[in-house]
């Protein structure tokens, strides 16, 4: 018995320490095991707070996608839409009348803008109304009714023209009551209405608009469209010029061509005129040439005695007649001379000739005055300017003339200076003088029929004035021009005259 309760004493005391053993082992175990499950509530709460944190991220993925989108959108909206400006602005300017500038815009589709309705007004100040032009979307019973509505509106719009305005369903968010008439007149859910602004004529505003309920008009819509309407503006104005200044043509081509007629009119008549004063010149010269040959034929057989001596008296008379008569003679040929340069009746038979031979022909001639007055004359021709292509007689009684009046108005021991020089096909001959000089006002008129400059030499100098005018129309004959340089007082006289050289 005392065996068994040991043993039974024993068996307790292992099991209370395999009991023991146990516990403890478990609660190693269960410890061990809180503490994997503390780590894996840490890693769970870890990976829940990366999931979270992706999908923030995820999100913020997304929602900048949808930016991203809609930032494309947009911009694929305002390069479809400078596109479209830029058709329709090229599509306005190809022309510059008014109408068919209107006609492009309503044969350009306005979609890629983003509009399918469009209409255009200009204010006629005669009328005192808006009228329409442009019409796109629109039924004709519609637009007139727009009109109507438009007109009774009126001092809406022109505010709008004179302020400058550009008004949209977006700029009247704070002003509900217009926005929604706008809406309600126009028939569409958005529009952006822009004033048109040509510098001169009528003025007036462009309205665009969308039934699309989905269709938001944005800041890029509204200047789309302001720059439409400004380049409609200046299209307008462009026409308008255009159309002024054509007018202006037509106009003044008609005064021309009226003028032109005049004018064409007063030279026939002026035509007519010179050829009655040249048949007039030319018939009564004929007639005079008669009467002074008998006159000066008569004096010439009483001068010689041929009829008898006479008394000194009549002979002093008799030089007279027949000086008077020489004078007459001369003033009867030139006037012919004259007379048949204008017509085209005297013949010029032109040849190369030798300036300082015709030169030194006429200083023979000239020569007794210019002792008399001990002038100084003297003439230089370069070999290059020596030769002319020209009619020796007429030539030389152009020298005649010039030098001779180089004589008259030069004071004594003067001098007299001729010269030549080439300028490309021509040659040009100076004839100066160290006389009294010619005014101003006398310069152009010196070469007019019967002209005679009033200075103290004219008074007491006999002439016709003829003598430059014949001088001028035979130059002329020869395809040159003459003209005149000088200074009233002593600066002397420079007439110069060109003629073409020999081929």
């Amino acid at each position: 018995m005392l065996v068994t309760h040991e043993l039974i004493y024993q068996l307790l005391n292992i099991i209370g320490m395999i009991s023991i053993i146990t516990m403890v082992s478990l609660t190693l175990v269960i410890t061990s095991k809180r503490e994997g499950l503390d780590k894996i509530k840490t890693e769970v709460d870890k990976l829940k707070k990366s999931l979270e944190e992706m999908d923030e991220q995820a999100k913020l993925i997304v929602r900048t996608d949808m930016e991203l989108n809609k930032t494309q959108e947009e911009l694929d909206k305002k390069v479809t839409g400078l596109y479209a400006l830029q058709r329709l602005s090229r599509a306005i300017s190809t022309t510059l009348e008014e109408n068919q500038i209107f006609k492009m815009i309503e044969a350009t589709a306005l979609e890629d803008l983003g509009f399918e309705k469009a209409c255009s007004f200009l204010w006629h100040n005669k009328e005192k109304k808006f009228v329409y032009h442009i019409n796109i979307g629109y039924l004709k019973d519609e637009i007139e009714t727009i009109q109507s509505l438009v007109d009774s509106e009126r001092d809406t719009y022109l505010d709008l023209i004179k302020n400058e305005n550009t008004l949209s369903s977006l700029s009247l968010k704070g002003n509900p009551v217009l926005k929604d008439k706008m809406m309600e007149i126009y028939q569409v859910n958005s529009f952006v209405i822009s004033p048109i602004l040509p510098k001169e004529g009528e003025k007036g505003f462009l309205f665009v608009g969308t039934e699309n309920v989905d269709a938001s008009i944005d800041e890029g819509d509204e200047e789309l469209i302001t720059i439409l309407a400004n380049q409609l503006g200046q299209a307008l104005e462009n026409a308008r010029l255009f159309e002024k200044t054509w007018h202006a043509h037509q106009e003044l081509e008609q005064k021309v061509e009226e003028r032109t007629r005049e004018l064409t009119l007063a030279l026939d008549e002026i035509q007519k005129i010179s050829k009655r004063k040249s048949d007039f010149i030319s018939a009564v010269s004929h007639e005079l040439r008669t009467p002074l040959t008998s006159i000066k034929g008569y004096a010439s057989i009483l001068l010689a005695g041929k009829l008898g001596d006479i008394p000194l008296e009549v002979r002093e008379r008799l030089d007279r007649i027949n000086r008077h008569s020489d004078e007459l003679v001369h003033l009867v040929n030139d006037l012919l001379d004259i007379s048949r340069i204008e017509s085209g009746k005297l013949t010029m038979k032109q040849e190369a000739q030798d300036l300082r031979h015709i030169v030194e022909r006429v200083f023979d001639l000239l020569s007794g005055q210019l002792k008399e007055k001990q002038l100084n004359f003297s003439f230089t021709f370069p070999d290059d300017a020596n030769s002319v292509f020209a009619d020796r007689s007429q030539i030389e009684r152009v020298f005649i003339n010039l030098i001779g009046n180089a004589i008259k108005f030069t004071p004594v021991q003067g001098k007299i200076i001729i010269r030549s020089q080439r300028i490309d096909q021509e040659i040009q001959v100076d004839i100066a003088d160290t006389g009294c000089g010619i005014a101003e006002k006398d310069r152009e008129a010196i070469f007019e029929e019967f002209y005679r400059v009033d200075n103290a030499i004219n008074e007491t100098t006999k002439g016709t004035g003829l003598g430059l005018t014949l001088v001028k129309r035979i130059i002329e004959a020869h395809n040159g021009k003459i003209w005149i340089r000088s200074k009233e007082g002593s600066g002397g006289s420079t007439f110069s005259f060109t003629l073409p050289q020999p081929a």
